[in-house]
């Protein structure tokens, strides 16, 4: 563990995390030596001019985009992603929220995540909310 960042952990003495979800999903996540924590609010699938995106699909990939953007201002990226928690507003929609993340998030090690959801977000027209913790050396920063 001294030259990684963080380690995935996923023993034989809880459930095994299928194949199919090994790129999006980690039981534990153990972080080493970071000299910069990133905490990320929870991110919308609102546009930067202020407007929520149609449907799920356009604002799952619209609060990533946020989530990117910030990891960006932070001189980071998706790689340094360690915990992730989405909130969604309708159960339905996890088989497409996984479709996503498996496109877009596949990572290695896989971030710990938590899945939940909720019978409503800060507002009505909000469908799934995301939110991120970094991590990342210090000589990798602004």
């Amino acid at each position: 563990m001294e030259d990684e960042l963080f380690i995935a952990h996923n023993p034989d003495s809880v459930w095994q995390v299928p194949d199919i979800f090994r790129s999006i999903y980690s039981h534990a996540v153990d972080v080493g030596k970071p000299s910069r924590i990133l905490f990320v609010s929870g991110q919308f699938g609102v546009a930067p001019d202020g407007h929520p995106r149609e449907d799920f699909a356009a604002q799952c990939e619209q609060a990533m985009d946020n989530v990117e953007s910030l990891l960006a201002a932070a001189d980071m990226s998706t790689a340094n992603l360690v915990k992730l928690t989405y909130y969604a507003t309708r159960a339905i929609d996890f088989p497409l929220l996984v479709q996503i993340r498996q496109r877009r998030w596949a990572l290695d090690p896989a971030p710990s995540v938590t899945a939940i959801a909720v019978v409503a977000l800060a507002r009505p027209e909000y469908l799934i909310e995301i939110e991120a913790v970094a991590v990342a050396p210090a000589e990798q920063g602004p």
